[in-house]
């Protein structure tokens, strides 16, 4: 075989194993982004742990095939890059939309992705980016527990306290 299609292949595998690895990738357009915009979008993802990709959509289409997710593979179309995630998966969706809203990017469209092996689309994604992140979620948990805790302390200390008197 010509070793451009070996490379090819050796690249599908790869795009293959980034999507079987994450916990969630988002597939957006950023045509009309400004390098400069771009970037530091880039860095504001990877600060939370989210890997940006452009990658060729012929490779990505290939590759979304080979782990089953065929519902994905319309969404290779046009500049299109993809942001991985391999632990939060409200990460790139939240970060997406909420750059979507500054007018440097607000260019940026949100196609598709995959979370936890199930396809979503705009409107799932755009209501995953509302959810707050899992630390977030733990925090209030942690607080409500916390607050009925509290609350049953201060009254058995009011029933001793009652009892002590009589």
């Amino acid at each position: 075989m010509k070793e451009s299609i070996l490379a090819k292949q050796e690249e599908v595998k790869l795009v293959s194993e980034k999507m079987k690895n994450s916990a969630a990738f988002v597939v957006f357009k950023y045509q009309g982004l400004t390098v400069k915009a771009f970037q530091t979008l880039r860095r504001e993802l990877r600060a939370s742990g989210v890997e940006v990709s452009v990658i060729k959509n012929n490779i990505s289409t290939r590759a979304a095939k080979a782990n089953g997710y065929d519902a994905v593979t319309g969404a290779f179309t046009g500049p299109v890059a993809v942001a991985f995630a391999k632990d939060d998966v409200v990460a790139p969706a939240k970060i997406l939309f909420a750059a979507k809203k500054e007018e440097e990017t607000s260019k940026l469209e949100v196609v598709k992705g995959v979370v936890d092996g199930d396809v979503y689309s705009f409107e799932q994604l755009q209501l995953l980016s509302q959810l707050p992140s899992y630390e977030t979620l733990l925090t209030q948990l942690a607080a409500g527990m916390l607050g009925t805790v509290s609350q049953l302390a201060i009254g058995l200390n009011m029933l001793v306290e009652k009892g002590q008197e009589a």
